[in-house]
């Protein structure tokens, strides 16, 4: 396995030099400042990258291996007139990034919003604090806040009145924090800050967009993807929706194993790959992840390793717990992700086995918790769960 780090890039309060103090081999990272839709540059790619890999020789190398991500324009989920300069735009960053040595690209198609959570900062019984998603919350904002149009009838009598209860007992600073934390843009999204009225507007895009509709469109996306990723050597390894259900009305299309029997049945690309990102599809008490990274090893070509905790009464909410202590056994996931890699040094002599890793996430805690951070990303945390995953991978090796 390539241990790597998510990087934001200069303004990360985690430095390059910090990161390469975690025993972490591998950058990934992306062009954050580029607007979506318009190319990565081959110059701007291969200027970032120096910066990443640029070091003085008695120090440990850091190399960009994974871009997280090239954001996909809403014109192309939407499949909207015009759509197909954007689908070439992405084409061309890909060709520019393998240009520059760099063939492992995760990204998503989630409509309007990426990963989402209700908190930020939800203390734990340790004294740390982790990212939360609590479903009353989230329906009180849907309902309440948002007031989006039609949206009692995406929940039942019962969770409208638990919603109900919800808002009313939260306070004009809490109304406001929870605005912030949905649809404020965190970093580590590729999707940009809204505001209220334009939120409405972006779902409004979406009234005649189903589940069947936004799947064709991704599979049309890949139809053209594809064949130049496979010429060029490029792994593409889609992200699941986070959480993976439906928000807001939105369809959402990568969330189980089913989803992605679909798409590989469809377009059998060995180009085609996932991200297994454990804490976003172990948010779903149906997804069961040790079996997912047996069933799809040899399409995996990154993974995010975390844990989820859910709530007992509503599955829907969950904290992001420990990377090794949560409703997901993680040890057999890595021990599948070993035995996949196991696989592939039997299988082929091209030496390109290694599977690349990351602790997703982290606690803030100790001398992060009052530091700015990054929410997901502090320092402190994301070692703790790198260390534990490094000892899960030693021991699983030995008796491999």
């Amino acid at each position: 396995m390539r241990e790597s780090w998510r990087w934001f890039g200069p303004n990360d309060p985690v430095t390059l030099e910090e990161i390469r103090q975690t025993g972490a081999t591998d950058i990934v990272s992306a062009l954050h400042t580029v607007p979506t839709g318009d190319i990565w540059s081959i110059d701007a790619i291969a200027d970032y990258k120096a910066i990443i890999e640029t070091t003085d020789e008695s120090m440990s190398p850091l190399t960009w291996s994974v871009v997280e991500s090239i954001p996909v324009h809403e014109d192309i989920k939407l499949a909207k007139p015009g759509h197909q300069k954007y689908v070439d735009a992405w084409i061309k960053s890909l060709e520019n990034l393998a240009a520059n040595g760099i063939k492992t690209i995760c990204y998503n198609f989630m409509p309007v919003i990426d990963w989402t959570r209700t908190d930020l900062k939800y203390k734990l019984p340790s004294g740390a604090y982790a990212l939360r998603f609590d479903q009353k919350r989230f329906t009180a904002f849907d309902l309440f806040i948002l007031q989006r149009d039609n949206a009692q009838a995406d929940y039942s009598r019962e969770e409208v009145s638990e919603a109900e209860q919800t808002y009313a007992a939260m306070s004009e600073q809490e109304i406001a924090q929870l605005t912030k934390n949905i649809i404020a843009g965190l970093p580590g999204k590729m999707t940009s800050a809204y505001h209220l009225d334009d939120f409405r507007e972006a779902l409004a895009a979406y009234k005649d967009i189903d589940h069947a509709t936004l799947r064709a469109n991704l599979y049309s996306f890949l139809e053209q993807v594809l064949p130049r990723a496979e010429q060029l050597g490029v792994k593409l390894a889609i992200h699941p929706d986070d959480p993976p259900w439906d928000l807001f009305g939105l369809p959402r299309v990568i969330c189980t194993a089913d989803n992605l029997e679909t798409l590989f049945e469809h377009l059998p690309s060995p180009s085609n790959g996932i991200t297994l990102c454990v804490g976003t599809y172990g948010s779903r008490p149906d997804n069961d992840l040790p079996a997912m990274a047996k069933q799809f090893g040899k399409r995996i070509h990154f993974a995010h390793l975390r844990g989820v905790s859910r709530d007992q009464d509503e599955q829907r909410s969950f904290y992001e717990a420990n990377h090794l202590d949560s409703d997901i056994d993680m040890v057999m996931v890595i021990r599948r992700l070993l035995e996949e890699e196991q696989h592939r040094r039997q299988a082929a002599s091209d030496g390109d086995n290694d599977i690349f890793i990351r602790p997703d996430h982290g606690h803030q805690m100790m001398g992060d918790i009052n530091k700015k951070i990054n929410p997901g990303y502090s320092g402190i945390g994301r070692l703790k769960g790198l260390a534990e995953i490094r000892g899960v991978v030693k021991a699983l090796s030995a008796s491999l």
